[in-house]
């Protein structure tokens, strides 16, 4: 059956601002700092894995800066996040533990101490083996003692909330009882995303990640926030689990990767959406 045209809205790919608008999620086509189209303390969950700064070929973000400028907009976007979440929210963040392309740098522990600054509170540190030791840049000093590059192929999930962890409402949890066992153990271990089947992306991640964020540390009907959605691993992942959802991002293409994704992978839209043709 053809959705309801007020459930369903759909905008020319080359307009900013709101992309895709669906009752349950939405598509924001501008940039993290600058939008308003979110409103403050109107989000329970964030999962979002944020630009490394490692010169990844993103079609509208330079990823290629300095590092002191790659923690002032760290900065700024948490900032943004901060104000957003609702004080019981909660925030997931996907970065690297360390780097060593152009300088070794305490990533993981920076970008903790500059959220902590802002104001969010820590919870703890979920560590994610993808089982990929190819993104190493740099041995050093080969077979010497001179100066070898040690680095972790891990990568850090960040768990941190706003003013307070424990929730108090009445809302319905759905993760089974093995899940819960197994991901409250902070080492998960999972393969990551190919760029093909993230719709060519250059930085994906698994759906797996924020899946597991997401039934974990929200709740059924909660609102679940990417402020860097890429291809829209996070948007498939909270509607495929009854979450409602928003994703931002800056680019055009990426917002049209991600919508396709989001009705081809989630079976709720899938179904809502069998009729209507996408035109990008």
């Amino acid at each position: 059956m053809k959705p309801n045209i007020n459930k369903v809205q759909y905008f020319n790919t080359r307009m900013k601002g709101v992309f895709f608008d669906h009752e349950r999620l939405k598509i924001i086509c501008e940039d993290v700092l600058l939008t308003n189209k979110i409103s403050n303390e109107s989000v329970d969950l964030i999962v979002t894995s944020p630009p490394y700064n490692l010169d990844i070929k993103y079609n509208s973000h330079n990823d290629k800066i300095t590092y002191k400028k790659y923690l002032e907009f760290s900065y700024k976007w948490l900032s943004r996040c901060f104000e957003w979440l609702k004080d019981d929210g909660r925030l997931c963040l996907n970065i690297p533990l360390d780097k060593n392309k152009e300088g070794q740098q305490s990533v993981g522990a920076d970008l903790t101490i500059i959220a902590k600054k802002i104001g969010y509170k820590y919870h703890s540190t979920i560590i994610w083996n993808e089982g990929n030791i190819s993104r190493r840049t740099a041995w050093g000093s080969w077979l010497s003692a001179s100066a070898p590059y040690v680095i972790a192929p891990v990568e850090l999930i960040v768990v941190l909330y706003k003013k307070y962890w424990k929730k108090n409402e009445k809302k319905i949890s759905d993760i089974k009882k093995q899940e819960f066992i197994d991901w409250t153990n902070g080492l998960w271990t999972f393969p990551g995303q190919n760029k093909k089947g993230a719709g060519g992306h250059p930085a994906p991640f698994p759906i797996e990640l924020p899946k597991r964020c997401i039934k974990l540390f929200s709740f059924v009907d909660d609102v679940v926030l990417d402020p860097f959605m890429g291809s829209g691993s996070t948007l498939i992942a909270a509607t495929s689990n009854n979450r409602k959802s928003i994703g931002i991002d800056i680019d055009t293409e990426y917002c049209a990767i991600a919508k396709k994704r989001i009705i081809a992978e989630s079976e709720i839209l899938e179904r809502e959406l069998n009729e209507i043709v996408i035109k990008t």
